[in-house]
């Protein structure tokens, strides 16, 4: 299996989307919509990504990995299992909701699954922050407290961002994105957020969006002080290390080549900045920015820059 695959983007319309996947990225979305995210990848019962093209065209990720999946994912993947990570862009008009994913060991008696997720920073406008974790000190009473009086601000720990920055956001961590965001998000295959407040905002509707308040208190981390994201830098390293998964920055230029070799492990490549060639015994294949390819365990494949590129490699999570 010598094919990289790509599937057709799922767009999803969101109250702080807008239409930055289309100028950005060059996306064809649906119009007049507010566009928020971008499921690039996903294998869960109510999205499924279709191939884009090839020898699989058409068919869902659920259906490849019924068939396929010692080629795709190694000899000991069950076939009836999901695949494990979910990736997404989203474009961030307006700041999101607070909130929570929760964490392994209380999801199942919330009824909801667990979702770590690390967010790469493609684009920023001048301003723009991210609130993760808490505020040094803060108690479940303080945070509780002010969440009766709407002064939540004090109690969150808020800090600018720039492109190229990342951070990995462990379930349990309370969160939001700010506005002027354009963010890569690789996350566990987890559909479940709880949010905890919504700065006074309405939804598409025009009724206040459902709030899971409770749920939340149960889910925050009340020692999750102040992390710091990974600033950018233009060098290989591990950006984002879970047990869920690992992902690695990969710069690209001049002569340099990423070989990916037959029976290691499957991969995800997602190209944040440039254009890349991926070399292979099934033909070439260009990967423009934003495109994120699942690697094959069976396939072997060389990457070969057209100009400066960043690549994010997605490993380690069968």
């Amino acid at each position: 299996m010598n094919e990289l695959i790509l599937f057709h983007p799922l767009y999803q319309e969101r109250v702080w989307g807008g239409r930055g996947l289309e100028t950005r990225l060059h996306r064809t979305l649906p119009a007049g919509r507010p566009i928020g995210e971008s499921w690039d990848v996903v294998d869960r019962a109510e999205a499924q990504s279709r191939v884009q093209d090839g020898p699989w065209a058409g068919s869902t990720l659920r259906d490849l990995l019924q068939a396929h999946s010692a080629q795709i994912m190694g000899s000991s993947y069950p076939p009836e299992r999901p695949f494990p990570i979910l990736v997404k862009w989203l474009d961030c008009r307006e700041r999101l909701s607070l909130q929570v994913h929760p964490p392994a060991e209380i999801a199942p008696a919330l009824r909801g699954e667990p979702k770590t997720e690390n967010w790469y920073i493609a684009e920023a406008e001048p301003g723009a922050s991210l609130i993760v974790g808490l505020k040094r000190g803060t108690s479940r009473a303080d945070f509780a407290k002010a969440l009766v009086n709407t002064a939540l601000e004090p109690c969150l720990h808020r800090f600018p961002v720039s492109m190229g920055d990342s951070i990995l956001v462990r379930s349990g961590t309370v969160h939001a994105i700010d506005a002027g965001n354009l963010i890569l998000e690789i996350q566990q295959n987890s559909d479940t957020t709880y949010r905890v407040y919504d700065w006074g905002r309405v939804g598409l509707d025009g009724k206040p969006r459902q709030m899971h308040v409770a749920e939340s208190l149960a889910s925050i981390d009340w020692t999750e002080f102040e992390p710091q994201p990974l600033r950018a830098a233009r060098t290989e390293a591990v950006i984002a290390q879970a047990r869920e998964f690992t992902i690695r920055r990969v710069p690209l230029q001049g002569s340099d080549r990423l070989r990916l070799l037959r029976g290691q492990q499957p991969r995800l490549l997602s190209v944040v900045q440039g254009a890349v060639e991926v070399h292979s015994a099934a033909g070439l294949r260009r990967l423009e920015r934003g495109a994120t390819a699942l690697v094959p365990f069976a396939g072997e494949f060389t990457v070969a820059p057209l100009e400066d590129s960043l690549l994010l490699m997605t490993e380690n999570f069968v």
